[in-house]
Parts: C-alpha cells; sequence; structure tokens
C-alpha cells in the first residue's frame, strides 16, 4: 500500500477463516492488531492496545475495520493523538452498539462516537447486515464524514459472504492509502 502498513481491525470475537481480513493477513501480509480478549471487548482496551500499535508504526498507516473494529475506529480518532499517522479507513459492517441486544452482549461500548473523522474514509454497509440496518450505517457514515458505499444484500460482509480475497474492498482500501 505505498509504504503504509495496513492495520486490521477485526470485531467481536476476531475474524476466523475465510473472513477477508483473515485473507488480507495471509494474501498481502497486512498486521491483524491483536486484542488481549476477543469475547468480552473493553472499549478501553481495545482502543489503548490501537493507540500502540499506531504509535509504533514506523510509518503512515492505513486501517481496515469490520463491524465492532469500525466503532473502535471512530471511538479511538476522537481520543487519539496519533490521527496523523492515518491515510484512510476502510469501514466494513459496522456493528450497531447502541440497539438494545448488541449493547446487552457488547457492553460498554455505546455511545458510539460520531464526530467526524479525522481522516478519509469509506464506509461499506449492506442491506441485510443482521448487526446494523443500511440507514443506521448511513447516519453513521454521514456523521463520519466518510464515503458511504451501499453494497446491497452481502449480510454482514465476512466469511459467510464468500468474499474470498475480497479485490473490490482492496481496491477501496488502496484508494484511501493513495490519497495525500
Amino acid at each position: 500500500m505505498n509504504s503504509s502498513t495496513v492495520l486490521l481491525l477485526p470485531g467481536w470475537q476476531n475474524s476466523g477463516p475465510g473472513h477477508w481480513q483473515t485473507e488480507w493477513e495471509r494474501v498481502h501480509g497486512d498486521q491483524r492488531v491483536q486484542q488481549h480478549d476477543w469475547m468480552r471487548p473493553l472499549r478501553g482496551d481495545w482502543s489503548a492496545r490501537l493507540e500502540e500499535v499506531v504509535a509504533d508504526a514506523a510509518g503512515p498507516v492505513v486501517l481496515a475495520a469490520h463491524s465492532l473494529g469500525c466503532i473502535l475506529t471512530a471511538w479511538w480518532a476522537a481520543h487519539t493523538r496519533h490521527a496523523h499517522k492515518v491515510r484512510g479507513a476502510l469501514l466494513v459492517a459496522p456493528g450497531d452498539v447502541e440497539r438494545p441486544d448488541l449493547a446487552a452482549q457488547i457492553p460498554g461500548w455505546a455511545p458510539i462516537a460520531r464526530q467526524a473523522l479525522p481522516f478519509p474514509a469509506v464506509l461499506v454497509g449492506s442491506r441485510n447486515d443482521p448487526y446494523c440496518s443500511f440507514e443506521r450505517a448511513q447516519a453513521m457514515a454521514a456523521d463520519w464524514g466518510a464515503r458511504c458505499i451501499d453494497y446491497g444484500e452481502r449480510g454482514h460482509i465476512n466469511a459467510e459472504s464468500g468474499l474470498g480475497t475480497w479485490p473490490e474492498g482492496r481496491a477501496m482500501l488502496q484508494s484511501l492509502a493513495d490519497k495525500d
């Protein structure tokens, strides 16, 4: 990605086999930001870990976030001193942690940070995502200042969506990495 490090930000329970993030790690050598506890995510811990990884990066980074990773990106961006190192963020299928059923499963993540992101971003949403309505994804994109892409009916845009190495997503990420 033109000298930028791609940081993969999985969501709750991590990204397993067949997930596009796992494929990008395998095929492109992207760096997954490892979290201490994937099953009981704590917003403060996850944010501190992302801060540490971005601070330690030798050069610019591009974020490729999925689900809770999108919510993490927005929260982290509101508090970091290292936003200048981020060339852009690909935000895929954000999880709506303000929805009562998800808030109960993943406590401590609401409210969602809604400020404009300090770097370019593209949000890819699905019309039949079980974890976030497309309308809520559009609203998040608008609040974050991200371009919103309607990806049709692709579920949670994860392993079950059958994307493989997801070349379309990679092209979106590349367009963010190329921005100056």
